[in-house]
């Protein structure tokens, strides 16, 4: 199996503030953030000026989970922590059950949502969706003496375990009922190597993350099943945050900070097919 995960050395939030666009001591403005000289920024688009508030689950490591210090850490986290510094913003990672995520963004509890959402067209109808920031897809795990070798074995006999909210819930009912809902697909993905469960359907990086990192006895059951287009939410109609997010997430990828991110975690592109 390849190694995904090079070096897994959690950050603190402290750690990622200093990725982007400010030097230590320089003062963030919204001219800075958007590159002209005229009148208001993006600190004029976020609910409290100044700050951008990202929500994510924290239970989806690597890509977001409390480290050893408490503290949210994970490439989302430094993601959303280096787009707010390149719009010229203070970061602030809203922690949030991923099955209320958009429930909250509608009720302006947060600014966005960087929590590995997929574009879905569903979901189109509730949030407007940046640029990708990353491309993974759905994966099968099975435990090894599994008879399981990939989603066409899947009946109503077989008891599949899923994160709630997620578009592997949906998925998933086309295949069977018999389905089990945790909030976390790590905890799903552990249940599973205890013997609970028949499979498991999550993403394909962070199910062999965790296999590699906790040492649990699961494997893939046959290809991809699909592939996903990860992105960051806004509220319908904030075209003008979505925007300067996009520009702010094309600047991370020329300026070499993206690739500095990535490489904490993986040893793959994973903002590629």
């Amino acid at each position: 199996m390849k190694k995904l995960l090079k070096g897994f050395v959690p950050m603190t939030l402290a750690a990622t503030m200093v990725l982007a666009a400010c030097g230590e001591g320089e003062e963030a403005t919204g001219d800075d953030a958007n590159g002209d000289n005229g009148e208001g920024g993006a600190d004029e688009l976020t609910l409290d000026e100044g700050t951008f508030v990202y929500a994510l689950s924290g239970e989806y490591r690597p890509f977001s989970y409390t480290d050893e210090n408490g503290e949210l850490a994970g490439f989302d986290v430094d993601i959303g922590m280096a787009l707010a510094e390149e719009m010229g913003l203070e970061g602030d990672p809203y922690q949030i059950t991923f099955n209320s995520i958009i429930l909250g963004l509608q009720d302006e509890r947060y600014d966005a949502i960087i929590g590995s959402m997929g574009i879905t067209e569903e979901r189109q109808e509730n949030v407007d969706f940046s640029d990708p920031y990353y491309i993974s897809g759905a994966q099968v795990f099975v435990r090894p003496d599994s008879d399981i070798s990939g989603l066409e074995d899947l009946n109503e006999d077989t008891e599949v375990a899923v994160a709630e909210g997620t578009t592997y819930q949906t998925m998933i009912e086309d295949y069977t009922t018999n389905v089990v809902v945790y909030d976390s697909d790590v905890v799903a993905l552990q249940a599973l190597s205890q013997g609970r469960h028949d499979a498991v359907i999550t993403d394909r990086l962070v199910g062999l993350i965790n296999i590699e990192d906790a040492g649990l006895e699961i494997q893939t059951a046959g290809e991809l099943i699909d592939v996903e287009e990860m992105a960051v939410a806004v509220r319908n109609g904030e075209e003008e945050l979505l925007e300067a997010i996009n520009e702010a997430l094309a600047a991370l990828k020329e300026n070499g900070t993206y690739e500095e991110i990535n490489s904490r975690y993986f040893d793959e592109d994973i903002s590629q097919e």
